[in-house]
């Protein structure tokens, strides 16, 4: 497929909506890095400095951009209703996960939030690569981004 200004609309638009996300989240999540509660925890000593978390999840946004709109040059929307449905639905959850650790320091119901969130990327990282596998590949870092996240919530809940 060619690029063309219709193809270059869309991955501004897969961008939008991925960072739209990035931005609520963010959002949640600078209620919660800035507050006693979350500098009074005990971190794991595998756990990055803090200033690596922003580089990351901006290259992760973006990879997820990319995937989705890779699957639409192959499918279009309608054709790929179920995968879109699927990157939906994990991009709610991220979201809500920030809101249930930063914000509602629900760290329990956190990690099961990210168990189903990590459930919901694997299922969207099989339809995208079924769809096209490279998609599925940029996917990827992603999921085992989500993985170490997940040990990271279940330190912090075990003994916040």
């Amino acid at each position: 497929m060619r690029i063309t200004w219709r193809t270059i609309g869309a991955l501004f638009v897969f961008l939008l909506i991925t960072f739209a996300a990035a931005a609520l989240g963010g959002y949640f999540t600078a209620q919660g890095v800035n507050a006693d509660w979350y500098r009074a925890l005990s971190r794991p000593p595998w756990q990055p400095p803090d200033a690596l978390f922003s580089p990351v999840w901006t290259i992760l946004y973006t990879l997820m951009a990319v995937s989705a709109w890779l699957v639409w040059r192959e499918r279009g929307v309608r054709r790929a209703a179920v995968p879109f449905a699927l990157f939906t639905m994990q991009l709610v959850l991220n979201v809500g996960w920030t809101a249930l650790f930063f914000t509602q320091r629900a760290l329990a119901a956190a990690f099961v939030e990210i168990l189903l969130l990590w459930v919901l990327i694997l299922a969207t990282t099989i339809a995208f690569w079924r769809v096209r596998p490279l998609a599925g590949w940029l996917f990827l870092p992603y999921l085992l981004w989500v993985a170490y996240a997940s040990t990271l919530n279940f330190w912090y809940w075990q003994r916040g």
